[in-house]
């Protein structure tokens, strides 16, 4: 099973979030993570972020990232979206 984590954050409170499950077993890794990252944003009522060079970095490092004000076109009233791979297929 895959599990993502989607959490708001707001002057260092948490205020909102989701945990996403994915169990289809014919998606790969990708596929889920943006699946996820959708979820999360439409649950949130959220435009999509754009990944940067350093969200990219991070997540593959540490799977997870923080998405800042510069992430998304529309103005957002948090400080930032985390997105945390919780659970892995096979694990």
């Amino acid at each position: 099973m895959f599990r993502m984590w989607g959490k708001i954050v707001s002057d260092n409170r948490l205020v909102r979030d989701i945990t996403i499950c994915d169990t289809a077993a014919e998606k790969n890794r990708t596929k889920k993570v943006f699946d996820a990252l959708d979820e999360i944003c439409y649950t949130f009522d959220l435009g999509k972020p754009i990944w940067l060079d350093q969200n990219i970095r991070e997540f593959q490092r540490h799977d997870k990232t923080r998405f800042h004000q510069d992430n998304f076109m529309e103005t957002v009233d948090f400080d930032f979206l985390e997105i945390h791979v919780i659970e892995e297929d096979g694990e």
